[in-house]
């Protein structure tokens, strides 16, 4: 199973990298969007703010690439922290910037969302499941991961949103809309929960 590790000049590559390989993939660190054609799945990475992240998408041919190979071929896709927020429809993190829209729905910071708690959110908390999912599989509701944001996906539709985390207010955690899969912690670095998340991404079969 090859799998692309989108290079933008933002993410967290080589602790997602070395996660894949444990489980027996072939991660590639994907430095031009032409790399993203020839693997099974593709995951976008991030940290840092959405507006610079959604600019280094655009400017390298990122965005355009990826459309093209989710929306319109079907290739399945994993978003992480930042590069999940990235899947929305827009982020307020810098100013109002268009994200990649494959998720509807907008990004917001915590305590616009009625967080009372201190920003960023950083740690293990429990993700409690929404609904039953494959990437969930095998997971308990409540498992503990790893957490780094400020800001959170806010999904138009409740049927996109997989699971959430308790931190002040119900935050999104994860979500998915057919074979695009996001997930606001950091499943790398979640010990045993991430990498049976990381499997299950591994193991799903598009319809």
């Amino acid at each position: 199973m090859k799998i692309a590790i989108v290079n933008y000049g933002m993410g967290n590559l080589g602790s997602v990298r070395r996660a894949f390989e444990e489980l027996g993939a072939e991660p590639l660190i994907a430095n031009h969007p032409s790399a993203l054609y020839d693997v099974n799945r593709i995951v976008l990475p991030g940290v840092g703010a959405f507006a610079e992240g959604m600019a280094h998408l655009d400017q390298g041919g990122w965005s355009d690439a990826l459309r093209e190979l989710v929306s319109e071929q079907g290739k399945p896709l994993l978003g992480i922290c930042l590069g999940m927020q990235m899947l929305a429809g827009e982020g307020h993190e810098g100013g109002v910037t268009p994200g990649l829209g494959f998720i509807p729905g907008q990004v917001r910071r915590l305590d616009a969302l009625g967080c009372t708690m201190r920003i960023p959110h950083v740690g293990w908390n429990e993700v409690c499941h929404v609904q039953e999912d494959v990437l969930f599989e095998g997971i308990p509701s409540a498992a503990d991961f790893y957490f780094v944001h400020s800001y959170a996906f806010v999904p138009e539709q409740r049927e996109h949103l997989l699971a959430s985390v308790p931190y002040g207010a119900d935050l999104t955690a994860a979500v998915r809309r057919d074979h695009v899969f996001g997930c606001q912690f950091h499943p790398e670095k979640s010990s045993k929960a991430g990498r049976r998340l990381l499997r299950n991404f591994l193991s799903y079969l598009p319809c």
